[in-house]
C-alpha cells in the first residue's frame, strides 16, 4: 500500500475517489537520496514538498561545535514540510539514515487537492498536528526523562509508529540507527547510551541487533517509560493490536 494513503486512512477513511486522489501524488518526480546524505539544509529554500516513499530520515539541529541533534524521525508516508509556501528557509535541516526515496510534490499540487478534497485537507491537518504532538513528546523526553526512560521511550514510538502503518509485526520492527544516531536522539553521549543499552538488555526489556528492535516485554517498557501513544493519533485499535 501506498504508505500516504496509510497514514491518511488512519484518520479518514478514503472513498475510491480520493483514495485515486491522493496515489496521484507518485507522479510527481522520484528523487533517490543515499544513505547519510544531507537532503536539506538549514537555509535552504525547500521550494517543493517532499514526500517520504522509501527509507528513513531524520531532522536534525547542528551547533557551530559541531554537536548535534536529532529532532525528529521521518518514516514512509511523511511530508518533510507541507507547509513549505510559508518559509524562505529551512530552520533545521533533513538527512537520510538509510537510502531514501521521495517524491518533489509542487506546492500547487497540494493545494488543489485540499481545495477538490476537504476531508484530504483535514487528513493532512492531522498529519501534521500528529508531527507537532511528535515534536513536543521529543521536548518533555529531554527535558524530564531520564536516559533509561527516554531510550525506552524511543523504541516504543518508533515501534509504534511502524505497526500503525503495518510495518512491524509482533513484537520487532526495523530499526537502523546507530548508537551514534541514538545519542543524538536523545541528547546523551555515545558512552552514556551504551551503557543504557546494555541496562535495558539486561533488564530484558529490548534487544537491538541486525537492525532490527526486538521488544522483549512490551508491558515493562510502556511502564519504564511513562509511555503513553495518545500523542500519536493512532486509534484504539492499533494501539491494542500493538499490546
Amino acid at each position: 500500500m501506498n504508505p500516504l494513503v496509510s497514514a491518511i486512512e488512519r484518520h479518514v477513511e478514503l472513498s475510491p475517489k480520493e483514495r485515486e486522489a491522493v496515489e496521484s501524488l507518485r507522479e510527481a518526480p522520484l528523487v533517490r537520496v543515499p544513505a547519510r546524505q544531507t537532503t536539506l539544509s538549514e537555509g535552504d529554500n525547500p521550494r517543493v514538498v517532499r514526500l517520504l516513499s522509501q527509507g528513513w530520515a531524520y531532522r536534525f539541529k547542528d551547533l557551530p561545535d559541531g554537536r548535534r541533534q536529532i529532532v525528529g524521525l521521518l518514516l514512509p508516508g511523511d511530508f518533510f514540510d507541507l507547509g513549505v509556501r510559508l518559509v524562505d528557509e529551512m530552520d533545521h535541516s533533513i538527512a537520510a539514515l538509510t537510502p531514501i526515496a521521495y517524491h518533489a510534490i509542487p506546492p500547487e499540487t497540494i493545494d488543489r487537492l485540499a481545495r477538490e478534497y476537504p476531508r484530504i485537507a483535514d487528513a493532512f491537518a492531522r498529519h501534521e498536528h500528529v508531527s507537532t504532538s511528535i515534536h513536543r513528546e521529543w521536548l518533555l523526553n529531554l527535558g524530564r526523562r531520564n536516559a533509561f526512560e527516554r531510550l525506552a521511550h524511543l523504541f516504543l514510538e518508533i515501534f509504534m509508529r511502524l505497526r500503525a502503518s503495518g510495518s512491524a509485526r509482533e513484537r520487532e520492527c526495523d530499526c537502523p540507527l546507530t548508537q551514534n544516531d541514538l545519542a543524538d536522539a536523545t541528547g546523551v553521549t555515545s558512552v552514556h547510551l551504551n551503557r543504557t543499552m546494555q541496562e535495558l538488555r539486561r533488564e530484558g526489556l529490548v534487544e537491538l541487533k541486525s537492525k532490527r528492535l526486538f521488544i522483549r516485554d512490551y508491558d515493562r517498557l510502556t511502564q519504564v517509560a511513562m509511555f503513553n501513544p495518545n500523542y500519536l493519533q493512532i486509534g484504539r485499535e492499533t494501539r491494542h493490536l500493538a499490546q
